[in-house]
Order: structure tokens, then C-alpha cells, then sequence
């Protein structure tokens, strides 16, 4: 599972690196990260069953959309900004060829989609993995140690904790109040730059 982790951040930071160098004017990156994140786009439009005309079309757009913004898109969050794009652009669609269908045969209605595609929401789930383990490791080495004890499956006890690394049983759980505190405003200062950028 660890290998999957740091194969997709090492992903996510090639993309990120595209993203950078795709800003910078280099059209060679530019088609990189097009095909790159191309299947990406086009599952989120097929997930909407768009016809394949208009799906092309919310693509185009997306791409147009993210060539306007590359410069205020965060490169390590390009995944999520084109899935949101994306969603977005086949809503508009959608909005615009509303029709309305009369019928009697409740089989005409089975293949249309009843929820958002679920899609968007594992992407988001791992970039906050990833956000995650990157606030871990900018804590201190012995709080990422303790942080580690406590949350391995199944958690260990606080005399082992206390005894590898060398901690009175009685300050384990301060410490950890401490640690956790610290993450929670390492990822709030995350989330804060990337609403500012």
C-alpha cells in the first residue's frame, strides 16, 4: 500500500510539474499534462452521459478553462480543478439541452445517472491523504514517531509507547493533544493557501 501512496504522489508531483513549467510558456508540458489528465476529463463528461459531441465540447472548454487559469490553479490540486471543472461544464450543458421527455415507460428513465459521480470525491479523498502525510512530515521526528504507535492497527499500548520512546506513560496523551493541535493548523494554513492561490 505505501508503494501505491508514493506512487501517486510521485504522479501528482509530475503533474504539479507540468503544471509549473505549462505556466512558464512550454508547450512540450503543456501537451503532457493534456494527456496526462485527458481520460480524467473525458470519464467525468462519459459519467454524464453527454453524447460524445457534446462531451468533445466540455472538454475543449475545460482545457480552454484551465489554458485561462494555469497561472492561478494550484499545480499540486490540477486533478480536483479539472474534475470540478469539468462536473461544472456538463451541468452547464445539461442545463442548456434540458428537454422535457413524456412517457408512460419507466424504463426510459433507468440509465440516467441519479447522483453526482462519485469520481471527484475519491480524487479529493487522496489529495487530502497526501496533504495529510505532508503536514506529518514537517512535524518533529518524535511526534511523527508517537503519531505513528498510536494510530498503527492495532494501536499500541502506552507502556510499549512509553518504553521505545522513552516518554512517561502520563505525558503520551498530552503530547499527542500537542501533535494534533499542530497538524490541524498545518492543514489549515494548507487549505488557507489554497484559497488564496
Amino acid at each position: 500500500m505505501t508503494v501505491v501512496m508514493e506512487r501517486s504522489a510521485d504522479t501528482r508531483s509530475e503533474a504539479a510539474a507540468l503544471v509549473i513549467q505549462a505556466a512558464a510558456g512550454d508547450q512540450d508540458a503543456w501537451s503532457r499534462l493534456v494527456d496526462h489528465y485527458a481520460r480524467l476529463v473525458w470519464a467525468v463528461t462519459r459519467s454524464f452521459q453527454l453524447s460524445d459531441s457534446d462531451a468533445a465540447d466540455v472538454s475543449q472548454v475545460v482545457w480552454l478553462r484551465l489554458l485561462e487559469h494555469v497561472n492561478r490553479v494550484d499545480p499540486e490540486r490540477v486533478g480536483a480543478w479539472l474534475v470540478v471543472t469539468t462536473r461544472r461544464e456538463c451541468l452547464r450543458v445539461l442545463a442548456f439541452r434540458k428537454r422535457v421527455l413524456l412517457t408512460y415507460e419507466s424504463s426510459v428513465l433507468e440509465g440516467v445517472p441519479a447522483d453526482q459521480p462519485a469520481l471527484d470525491a475519491d480524487l479529493i479523498a487522496g489529495e487530502r491523504a497526501d496533504d495529510v502525510r505532508r503536514a506529518l512530515r514537517s512535524l518533529p521526528e518524535r511526534w511523527q514517531q508517537l503519531l505513528g504507535m498510536l494510530m498503527a492497527d492495532p494501536p499500541l499500548p502506552y507502556a510499549v509507547i512509553s518504553e521505545t520512546l522513552g516518554l512517561p506513560v502520563g505525558s503520551i496523551g498530552p503530547m499527542r493533544g500537542r501533535c494534533l493541535d499542530k497538524l490541524r493548523v498545518l492543514l489549515d494554513n494548507q487549505d488557507s493557501q489554497r484559497r488564496v492561490s
